[in-house]
């Protein structure tokens, strides 16, 4: 049985160390149900949510051993990013003052060196909604671009999730995708879920 683990912040984490299932209320859940138990086989994958609500790449990089490296997983998912951006924005402490980039090279260059794991990253997105998100874009955008470019050294998969999901809430309603402009509603976390599977349901 192959071991998918997910990686990120409270977007992936999706409150499921609170939740009764362990899996939690977003789109690990929902990739959990369309891999497991959408053709009535038997179980196909271990899967393993290692979000936590409120981190940072330094954070995924200090639980980088006990979260993932030691499980040894086939498959790992990396999405994180938001609040590197929010903590620039909240206090004026710059991307390169926080060692993004340097934390996220360190958590690609760990994961390609001491595990045989697929790696999908996914790039940090942000809704105008409320207005006052519309000035963090910027930063979610250098966020991506250094993702970006440090997953196509490690050779790695990478998603841009930013234009994705803002055409996807212009077509359906903001308030259909986000919850509060971070987190997302069920159908946001569809569009997640549905472009994970596009990578995950032929491996």
């Amino acid at each position: 049985m192959k071991k998918i683990i997910f990686l990120g912040d409270s977007i992936t984490d999706a409150e499921h160390c609170s939740s009764e299932n362990p899996l939690g209320n977003g789109y690990v859940d929902m990739v959990d149900k369309k891999l497991n138990h959408s053709t009535g086989g038997g179980k196909k994958y271990d899967i393993v949510n290692c979000g936590h609500d409120g981190f940072t790449i330094q954070g995924v990089k200090r639980m980088l051993e006990h979260d993932c490296i030691l499980r040894q997983p086939d498959i790992v998912s990396l999405l994180i990013g938001c609040n590197d951006v929010g903590v620039m924005m909240n206090t004026g402490k710059s991307l390169e003052e926080q060692e993004f980039e340097a934390g996220y090279e360190s958590v690609l260059r760990e994961l390609t060196e001491r595990t045989r794991a697929r790696i999908i990253c996914m790039a940090p997105f942000i809704f105008p909604y409320p207005r006052k998100y519309a000035n963090w874009i910027p930063g979610i955008r250098q966020a991506e671009a250094i993702e970006k470019r440090i997953a196509e050294r490690y050779h790695v998969e990478f998603l841009e999730l930013q234009d994705l999901m803002i055409s996807a809430a212009g077509r359906a309603g903001y308030e259909n995708i986000t919850t509060d402009g971070i987190h997302l509603t069920e159908g946001g976390n569809e569009i997640i879920a549905g472009e994970l599977m596009r990578f995950l349901a032929d491996n």
